[in-house]
């Protein structure tokens, strides 16, 4: 014999409203989550970007430090390599009408020559291209003031790995870094010869 199921409609009704009550409270309490989670991304992003400022900076005076401790002796140390420099500084170059605009962390000359010199914390092979870079641009502005002056250029890193000091002499650069309580200069020899700009 077969049952019949009757449904009481009044109850489905309510049934179903209860359900829809859960179903919202469900869905408010999803999106108070949303926001608390949104809240807390930009709190983080917030802290984050705080922290990068705070590290640039920390970066930008570690790297001042370095230039201070490294250009007074410049000098000297190349004069062990037979450079006889009259003058070291650090300069900028803002030439916007042959879009000419950069900055050198020091630089060595004297009336036949000028020594580039890049300054990083940890040089890498980007730091290498950009210094290529920079030195067409001294060049290209030597060349429209008429100066004749051999231009060189040394990457300085306070710490050198193996591959971009090999990557830095292959460029021709000269490559300066510390050894105890100075630094040394390896110059480009052997296969590897200084790029004269």
């Amino acid at each position: 014999m077969e049952t019949t199921h009757i449904i009481d409609p009044q109850l489905a009704f309510e049934q179903f409203m209860a359900s829809m009550q859960e179903l919202r409270k469900s869905q408010e309490e999803t999106a108070r989550q949303l926001k608390e989670t949104d809240k807390q991304m930009k709190e983080t992003d917030k802290q984050m970007k705080e922290t990068d400022k705070r590290v640039g900076a920390l970066t930008n005076r570690f790297g001042e430090m370095v230039e201070y401790m490294i250009l007074p002796n410049l000098v000297a140390k190349f004069g062990e390599l037979n450079f006889t420099f009259t003058k070291a500084n650090r300069t900028e170059i803002t030439d916007h009408k042959h879009n000419i605009i950069t900055e050198v962390d020091a630089f060595l000359e004297n009336g036949d020559m000028v020594m580039i010199v890049e300054i990083k914390t940890k040089p890498n092979s980007d730091d290498i291209d950009d210094h290529i870079e920079r030195m067409e641009k001294l060049r290209k502005y030597a060349d429209l003031h008429n100066d004749k002056r051999q231009y060189l250029g040394a990457m300085a890193g306070v710490v050198f790995s193996e591959s971009e000091k090999i990557y830095a002499l292959k460029k021709g650069f000269y490559v300066i870094e510390p050894s105890g309580e100075t630094f040394t200069i390896t110059e480009p020899t052997g296969s590897y010869h200084p790029h004269v700009w």
